[in-house]
């Protein structure tokens, strides 16, 4: 695909500023995928495309949480098998299955999970709370169930993640954000491997994207290390509830249009 020096480097600067909130708290591919679109990429390869530069970022914020200490991957090995199966298999099902019933509970997904960090008092667990499943079940059934639902579609995947592992797992939101994004890229390899497969993404265009997507990512953890809790809470409401706005937008604009 022909694009101008100009457009790739608008792209890249979207994946930059995408790559940052991602980091954060998710919802990196609201930006990037609409920019993708716009700039004439067909859907199917847009999806593609933006997954394999999603996936640099979700690298660089997992490479940076992990050297720091965040998160240990020992700790996650069986959620990182779960979600990745998850994840092959969702991508293997949207071939075969339309996902118009899936797509309309998206936008009840996202507001519940707005809803929950916007009126609990505290999302910061309390030392003697344990969590609500055992770690191999929030592996089968987090892990593999998001994971599905990443490779089958994808939007608010990492806020999905972080509300699961603070309200089920009980971690802290800065260990929920660690441990999000490495299963996130984890979900992403495995969707990722199945467009390579069809030969979907657009590699000059993704890859150059994944420039930005990695630097703003890594800027991003820094941020939910440094700054901590008082930025990722407030970017879950916004970045989810934007996105169920989007979603309700896309699937009910002409009833929403005749009401006006």
């Amino acid at each position: 695909m022909d694009l101008s020096f100009e457009m790739m480097a608008l792209l890249v600067a979207v994946a930059a500023v995408a790559g940052f909130i991602d980091a954060m708290a998710g919802g990196g591919g609201l930006i990037t995928l609409p920019a993708l679109l716009a700039a004439g990429v067909p859907p199917t390869q847009a999806l593609a495309t933006n997954k394999l530069q999603s996936s640099f970022g979700s690298f660089s914020a997992s490479l940076y949480f992990i050297r720091s200490g965040a998160v240990k991957l020992q700790s996650m090995w069986l959620s990182i098998v779960c979600t990745f199966i998850g994840a092959a298999l969702g991508a293997e099902a949207v071939q075969h299955i339309k996902p118009d019933i899936l797509m309309s509970l998206i936008p009840i997904v996202l507001i519940a999970i707005s809803s929950y960090f916007l009126f609990s008092s505290s999302v910061t667990p309390h030392p003697e709370d344990k969590p609500k499943l055992s770690e191999a079940a929030f592996a089968f059934i987090i892990g593999g169930g998001v994971g599905f639902y990443d490779g089958f579609l994808g939007p608010g995947t990492g806020s999905i993640f972080a509300v699961c592992f603070v309200a089920i797992g009980r971690y802290t939101l800065v260990a929920a954000t660690a441990r999000t994004k490495v299963l996130n890229f984890t979900s992403n390899i495995a969707a990722l491997s199945f467009f390579i497969l069809a030969d979907l993404p657009i590699w000059e265009l993704g890859l150059t994207m994944a420039i930005g997507g990695f630097i703003g990512a890594r800027l991003g953890a820094k941020v939910v290390l440094g700054s901590g809790q008082k930025w990722i809470k407030p970017l879950v409401i916004i970045m989810s509830m934007t996105m169920a706005l989007k979603l309700l937008w896309e699937q009910h604009q002409q009833w929403l249009l005749s009401l006006l």
